[in-house]
């Protein structure tokens, strides 16, 4: 006597599956499925960064621009943190590469000028930005 087999497909958001077989396998690895895989993906989607690009801009249209030259500063230096001056002009960079205007990095020398600061006080706010994990040294030297 044959046995019967059932296939069932789940699909939950982008994650799907088939299981095939007896009856009692497939309803044994869909209720695990259920059980497991679930709250698995709800965590890791509550986990997830994402970045809303449009609200990003509008919190920083005062401060920062992207022009086609490079970032812009908005606001004057002289109120700035040597650090608030690099991570800004980053952050106008990322900006600026979403919208497809500019790479996604920049040098220590483009920091450097913008800062307006000696390469040492450059390099020790850079190291400080990559600790706090606000900027990331990539292997060809430039930061993102």
């Amino acid at each position: 006597m044959n046995k019967e087999t059932v296939t069932v497909h789940i699909k939950y958001q982008e994650t799907e599956q088939s299981f095939t077989g007896d009856v009692n396998h497939v309803w044994v690895s869909v209720n695990r499925f259920f059980s497991e895989m679930i709250p698995a993906l709800q965590i890791v989607k509550k986990a997830l960064l994402t970045v809303d690009l449009e609200n990003l801009i509008e919190d920083c249209k005062n401060i920062i621009a992207v022009a086609p030259e490079g970032p812009v500063l908005l606001v004057s230096r002289q109120k700035l943190t040597a650090s608030e001056t690099l991570t800004l002009h980053l952050l106008a960079t990322y900006i600026g590469n979403k919208l497809g205007q500019s790479k996604d990095f920049v040098t220590k020398e483009e920091l450097q000028a913008a800062l307006g600061k000696n390469t040492k006080i450059t390099s020790t706010r850079l190291g400080e930005l990559c600790r706090e994990g606000l900027a990331t040294k990539t292997e060809e030297a430039t930061i993102k």
